[in-house]
């Protein structure tokens, strides 16, 4: 990812999200030739000249002062992830010009501690997932919903891949859409954070090559972290099942991990088919994934 073409698409795609009628200005006629706002509308909002949000939209800004970047975000009504995003692609625009060495990623482990919880949770459906949503070790449940991960290669045990690749994701997500949605919101959100990242690098190409919808909904610059939620997942077994879903970014030394937690109303169907695969629980896949 080069810093100044995704600075540039990124803050004209959240200026073109914006209905100008909500900051009290004309919306729709011939006088408005683009959708949403205007760069000097941007600018006015942001309380810059409309020369320097050019510059910085352009990737041209130099070293965006930190102020400058938090009225951008006020101005374009980013959310966090957002404006997390902003500030990563802007620092890497305005240090464009000085030489990287990438540097080669060591697989990821999962800790034999969180093995432990994992494996412990009953009526719990859990996984963690590491870099470009690799998924590293689940415990029973976690491992056969939607998929079963233990039936596949550990370069395909992966979130993004089998929603866009696998023919059966569909039928598994009655929402599959709005999950492919936050899925590449996810993963452009990890691109702000390591854009020279081996294994995301790989993956978004493949991605990008292999599945239309995937490229479509890439260049739509939608950053987001959905921490929390509900999904349903019908099971080929079990039915559909409602899940409440929790993702949480594990605290040092496992800060690159996430840990997905999906649970049920107690006494619902939903649980119920929770406590039925945990009682066919297998051992733990073996971690470390596809390593980068």
């Amino acid at each position: 990812m080069h810093a100044e073409p995704e600075i540039n698409a990124f803050l004209k795609a959240r200026r073109a999200a914006l209905d100008p009628a909500e900051f009290g200005l004309p919306s729709g006629g011939t006088r408005r030739r683009v959708r949403g706002l205007r760069r000097e509308e941007a600018a006015r909002l942001t309380g810059i000249s409309v020369e320097y949000y050019t510059r910085i939209e352009q990737g041209r800004g130099g070293n965006v002062s930190p102020e400058v970047l938090d009225g951008l975000a006020r101005g374009l009504r980013l959310t966090a992830a957002e404006h997390e995003y902003l500030r990563n692609v802007a620092y890497r625009a305005a240090h464009s010009g000085v030489a990287r060495r990438q540097v080669r990623e060591e697989p990821q482990v999962v800790r034999p501690g969180l093995r432990v919880v994992l494996d412990s949770m009953e009526g719990v459906a859990a996984l963690v997932y590491g870099r470009a949503m690799d998924v590293l070790a689940w415990n029973g449940p976690g491992g056969k919903l939607g998929c079963d991960f233990a039936q596949l290669p550990p370069e395909e045990r992966n979130i993004a891949k089998q929603m866009f690749l696998h023919p059966d994701a569909e039928a598994a997500h009655p929402e599959a859409a709005q999950i492919r949605r936050e899925i590449v919101a996810v993963l452009r959100a990890e691109a702000g954070r390591t854009p020279d990242g081996e294994r995301l690098c790989v993956v978004i190409g493949e991605l990008r090559e292999r599945s239309p919808e995937f490229a479509r909904l890439w260049e739509s610059q939608e950053v987001e972290e959905k921490g929390h939620g509900i999904k349903r997942v019908r099971h080929p077994e079990h039915g559909l099942m409602e899940l409440h879903f929790q993702a949480l970014r594990l605290p040092p030394p496992d800060e690159e991990l996430t840990l997905l937690l999906y649970a049920a109303e107690l006494g619902s169907s939903s649980h119920a088919a929770l406590l039925a695969l945990s009682g066919g629980a297998r051992p733990l896949a073996d971690a470390g994934g596809p390593g980068r």
